[in-house]
């Protein structure tokens, strides 16, 4: 028993110390206005490092982002591709779940649940601005989650997903692809953008059309697990299938 207090004694000393230490070598990550400012340091700079030299510059103002004007479909479509199609249909996870899912997740373990999508966000997060290990990353991404609800966490991961050297964003990656703002965005042109997306990553595929027809099959199976996942009616979805591909069409 003294073995054991001594244990639980010596565990609740050095974990916080170990939080701090390694939470030190973070940036500054105590508020939304921190990541805020620590992405669009990265992100406008890449971005204006690509366009010098270029005749016509496009432009590298990353604004803050705003769930509210995500098109619905897309949140759907990403959060069915995620494995996480409740995700706004349950609480946020905290506490001592939240907790034990950050020190499974060390050990490489994935307990179950919409808490996974909102540590996979948040870890996602922690990466674009520096976190380097797994301690790094869990401490980040605890700090990012403790300031960020579940549709901030979406609009952020959107917002700053790196497609191609200075293509960074759901937005961009809108007038790369089509050459439309997102909000214009059909459900089947939603669809090929989630393929370009992780946990796909088929961007250059659908940016080059390569293998059209297969992309299309694909496309068709996201379409057809976001009728599965009722997130839209099933004839939706059947519209959106029988459209061709989007490249085929230039």
């Amino acid at each position: 028993m003294w073995f054991v207090l001594f244990a639980l004694g010596l565990t609740g000393v050095v974990t916080p110390l170990v939080y701090l230490y390694v939470g030190s070598k973070l940036p500054a990550l105590e508020s939304e206005f921190d990541l805020e400012k620590l992405l669009r340091f990265s992100i406008e700079g890449e971005r204006m490092s690509v366009a010098l030299g270029k005749y016509n510059k496009s432009a590298v103002d990353w604004e803050r982002p705003d769930f509210a004007k995500l098109p619905k479909d897309l949140v759907a479509l990403y959060i069915s591709q995620r494995g996480c199609p409740t995700f706004f249909q349950t609480e946020r996870e905290r506490g001592l779940g939240w907790a034990w899912r950050l020190f499974v997740g060390l050990a490489g373990g994935e307990p179950g649940g919409d808490g996974w999508c909102e540590r996979l966000l948040a870890w996602r997060l922690a990466d674009r601005v520096g976190a380097k290990g797994d301690l790094q990353h869990t401490i980040g991404a605890n700090k990012i989650h403790s300031f960020l609800q579940k549709d901030q966490l979406v609009a952020y991961d959107l917002a700053s997903l790196w497609l191609e050297d200075g293509v960074i964003g759901v937005e961009a990656a809108a007038q790369r692809l089509f050459k439309k703002r997102l909000e214009q965005l059909s459900l089947t042109e939603l669809a090929e953008l989630e393929l370009a997306l992780p946990p796909h990553n088929y961007y250059q595929q659908v940016r080059d059309c390569q293998n059209p027809s297969l992309l299309r099959q694909h496309r068709d199976v996201v379409l057809a697990e976001l009728s599965r996942d009722a997130l839209v009616p099933e004839d939706r979805a059947k519209n959106a299938q029988a459209q061709p591909m989007a490249c085929t069409l230039e």
